[in-house]
């Protein structure tokens, strides 16, 4: 790994992920020292029992009917762009450990095929995802109401996808190449295998981390900060009057 890779995939790692837990913390923190409202600030109409109250939040929380409310297009995209962010996020986890009995019954070959159809598909409806709500900021009303963040982040993002993308149709790597660099993170010992080192991917890879990489460093301190925000949100809209 020269020294440029070994910064970019290496070393910025470890700033992303300190970066990102330790904004998160400073965002709670923050939140909590705020003085509570005396007020009561749930919103009409409230559901008469604490189970019922919790699947108010739990509704509001993870099917986002105040955006179907308004806009039922943009609803549809913004459930695939989180369904699809978690199944990555589950996918990539099989760069730490092999998911074991799916492996045992589809074999090493089949596990593949699986993983580029399903990784595939993801990848192709995040970025989809991605292209329209990017699209229709450059529509009034939304265009009016859009903010330079707004497009850095999604272009941010457009980019994460596009290289993740790029290395699940066109990187001809094997998954154990992959591993053994996210292994080598997790040993605090940053490094390339001879076969990812040695091919055109290797690029790729770097550019993908790194803008992953910034995506993390950032997301404490932007919009997205609903990742954690959101539910503080809902349990206030969802509390009894």
């Amino acid at each position: 790994m020269n020294w440029l890779s070994f910064l970019l995939a290496g070393v910025l790692v470890y700033v992303a992920v300190a970066v990102f837990l330790v904004g998160t913390v400073f965002r709670v923190y923050y939140w909590l020292k705020v003085p509570r409202s005396s007020i009561r600030l749930g919103i009409f109409p409230q559901a008469n029992s604490q189970r019922g109250r919790f699947l108010q939040w739990a509704r509001d929380t993870f099917l986002f009917l105040q955006v179907l409310d308004v806009d039922r297009p943009m609803w549809l995209f913004v459930i695939l762009l989180h369904i699809g962010g978690l199944a990555a996020f589950v996918g990539h986890l099989r760069l730490i450990q092999e998911f074991t009995p799916l492996a045992t019954a589809l074999g090493k070959e089949g596990m593949g095929q699986f993983s580029l159809i399903s990784g595939g598909i993801v990848g192709i409806v995040l970025l989809v995802s991605v292209i329209y709500l990017l699209s229709r900021r450059f529509k009034s009303p939304y265009r009016d109401l859009s903010t330079p963040e707004d497009y850095f982040l999604l272009i941010l993002i457009f980019m994460v996808l596009l290289m993740g993308n790029h290395l699940r149709f066109f990187g001809h790597v094997e998954v154990e190449a992959y591993r053994a660099y996210v292994h080598s993170l997790l040993t605090f010992s940053p490094e390339f295998p001879v076969e990812l080192a040695e091919s055109g991917t290797r690029w790729v890879l770097v550019t993908h981390v790194t803008l992953s990489n910034l995506l993390l460093i950032y997301l404490p301190f932007s919009k997205l900060v609903h990742y954690i925000g959101t539910y503080a949100v809902n349990l206030v809209r969802s509390e009894a009057r």
